[in-house]
């Protein structure tokens, strides 16, 4: 039996999110916090943007100092995970020719494989091989 619960009319609804995501800010996002922090002369106005932005402050120290390296790339979103390697070209060509030597070695033990085969025949049913120049 299932029970119903009315909620009050003015009761906003909560959402659950099934998994939290990680937030992504611009490079012009980064700029414009950076930009409005430094014309923030009172004290509380920066903790007021924060708070009004829903940043923490290390984020924005992190993005000032980026700011003063001057490395505009800092400001930019970075990937996470490991940089992907450059594969060089002339270990494709090794891998492909690794992959020909055990193809050909196998089809050379096929090969004495079928040899040894018709010699035992050969043998079995009492017919001399031919030699290399067609005698036997």
């Amino acid at each position: 039996m299932e029970t119903v619960v009315d909620m009050p009319a003015g009761a906003p609804e909560t959402e659950v999110l099934a998994k939290a995501q990680r937030r992504r800010f611009s490079a012009e996002y980064k700029r414009r916090i950076v930009h409005e922090a430094d014309r923030c002369l009172r004290p509380g106005e920066i903790g007021a943007l924060l708070r009004r932005e829903g940043l923490y402050a290390s984020a924005l120290t992190a993005w000032r100092a980026a700011r003063e390296r001057g490395a505009l790339a800092g400001l930019a979103p970075r990937r996470r995970g490991p940089r992907a390697r450059r594969v060089d070209p002339r270990d494709r060509t090794i891998a492909v020719q690794e992959r020909e030597l055990v193809q050909w070695k196998a089809r050379a033990q096929r090969a004495e494989a079928l040899v040894e085969i018709q010699k035992k025949f050969s043998e079995l049913v009492g017919v001399p091989l031919l030699d290399d120049g067609g005698r036997r």
